[in-house]
């Protein structure tokens, strides 16, 4: 039988373990966005209130939470790619 099918390496782990192994950390990864996409509005929301009641321009207000949004959105579609 050794003829035909080399012994299997011990410390080589089989395809099955490498697939459940990826999804285990892409769960962690998803899990990661999520929180992101839920605590980003409101942080976007006390930024704005923020800097719109410490007497700054609404302008520069909205062009930070602007920047806030470029900024998160460029994090979830890096954080996607495989």
């Amino acid at each position: 039988m050794y003829s035909i099918f080399h012994p299997l390496d011990v410390n080589e782990r089989l395809p099955r373990e490498l697939l459940l192994e990826g999804r285990r950390y892409r769960w962690l990864e998803m899990r990661h966005l999520q929180i992101v996409g839920f605590l980003y509005l409101p942080a976007l929301i006390l930024m704005v209130v923020v800097i719109g009641s410490a007497n700054f321009s609404l302008l520069l207000a909205f062009a930070v939470a602007g920047i806030a949004l470029l900024g998160v959105f460029l994090y979830v579609v890096s954080a996607r790619e495989p």
